[in-house]
């Protein structure tokens, strides 16, 4: 039973309404967690190539860096 109470005047729905309308709210709210989890998924998935691709060139270019600047202080 599902009783809504709008602008003073109460709704109940019971029955096999009831149970369609929480079957469409549990498939509802389902696809939006997908939808979230997907997203976070691709998110994550970005940041980390992201961080394995920039943290190494980085290293390497202060390694470089570290180099020329022992070279030019001789």
């Amino acid at each position: 039973m599902i009783v809504i109470e709008r602008n003073g005047k109460t709704t109940v729905i019971s029955g096999w309404r009831a149970w369609l309308a929480a079957a469409g709210v549990f498939v509802l709210v389902t696809a939006v967690l997908w939808i979230i989890a997907f997203v976070m998924l691709g998110v994550a998935i970005t940041v980390g190539t992201i961080l394995l691709i920039v943290v190494p060139v980085v290293v390497g270019v202060a390694i470089v860096a570290s180099l020329f600047q022992r070279s030019g202080a001789r």
